[in-house]
């Protein structure tokens, strides 16, 4: 078998260093929580932003409420708002994963961002984490006045297994006639629980998000084996029957990761229904390999990224 490294942009390499296997099981995912927790408890804060940020709690349901940060420019009024969705494999993360690139793209496109903690499996299959999405994008546009929102102007991005949250909550949303979303941007996203069960390539998912790691994340979320009958698309998207209605999107992956076919399958569907769809896939990139924010496939993603969002949050007419 070609050793995957050799396959790898050199310019990547450094950051398998930043993310050593991981060894997901039930038992270790409370020491595998905290050390992220910490991790993020690390991060500086950035001087001289202009970005003011904090924490709510806001309901989810009658029994729970989950938190959100929220990210405003200076001043903001009726500004656009992008929903956003942390990853860790539907298992792990916070909402304090994604603070720096919050205050950064909030600041860059001068857009309100909201964060969501939802709640993660197994504790909370799905439905769960989709319904927290769901009861946050409610609230922000319930509060837009509040927020100095254009309701009118709303996207979600999400990365990784929250790239599969914002692609079911696109659905849901579209299903229940709920809060418009005007763009979905989805960076390498978890979309297809049949990925466990489909032969792919050695070479895909090799290093990072290996296929033990997803087998354990999906059947966390499904609370049963993954790729079997019956899996909801507000559970894995990339089953939804019909893309028809969903909002225009701008995909991201890399060719070494283990989601790039069904990523690529799932922007083949869009746009065979004629939905807007952007699909980059950068060629010797892993899983996360924006971990090295530094490198050359990193920043071209993310410049693209923000791109299409600008796009689709600044092509529409605001609510004055």
């Amino acid at each position: 078998m070609t050793d995957v490294r050799t396959l790898i942009d050199p310019c990547l390499l450094p950051g398998l260093e930043l993310m050593p296997p991981l060894d997901l099981s039930e038992a270790a995912l409370p020491e595998i929580r905290a050390a992220m927790l910490q991790m993020v408890a690390m991060l500086p804060e950035p001087e001289g932003s202009g970005i003011v940020w904090r924490e709510e709690r806001i309901a989810a349901s009658a029994q729970h409420d989950i938190a959100v940060r929220v990210y405003t420019p200076a001043a903001a009024m009726a500004r656009p708002a992008i929903l956003q969705i942390h990853g860790g494999g539907y298992v792990m993360g916070s909402a304090g994963l994604s603070h720096l690139s919050n205050i950064d793209l909030a600041a860059s496109l001068q857009a309100v961002v909201v964060s969501v903690d939802y709640r993660l499996a197994p504790e909370t299959p799905a439905p769960g984490p989709v319904e927290d999405c769901y009861a946050a994008l409610v609230w922000l546009v319930e509060q837009a006045a509040a927020l100095g929102v254009d309701p009118a102007r709303i996207a979600v991005r999400g990365e990784s297994a929250g790239g599969g949250l914002a692609a079911a909550l696109a659905i849901l949303a579209r299903d229940r006639g709920g809060p418009s979303i005007v763009h979905q941007n989805l960076i390498y996203p978890m979309l297809d629980d049949r990925t466990c069960v489909i032969d792919r390539p050695a070479h895909q998912g090799a290093v990072v998000w290996t296929r033990d790691a997803n087998r354990f994340g999906w059947s966390a979320l499904l609370g049963r084996e993954p790729g079997g009958e019956g899996v909801s698309p507000y559970a894995a998207p990339a089953r939804v029957e019909d893309v028809a209605g969903l909002p225009p999107a701008f995909i991201a992956v890399g060719a070494l990761d283990l989601f790039v076919e069904e990523d690529i399958e799932f922007a083949r569907r869009l746009m065979a229904a004629g939905i807007a769809a952007e699909l980059h896939v950068y060629p010797g990139a892993y899983h996360a390999f924006d971990i090295l924010r530094d490198a050359t496939p990193a920043i071209a993603m993310w410049d693209q990224a923000n791109a299409a969002l600008t796009r689709a949050l600044y092509s529409q007419p605001a609510d004055r």
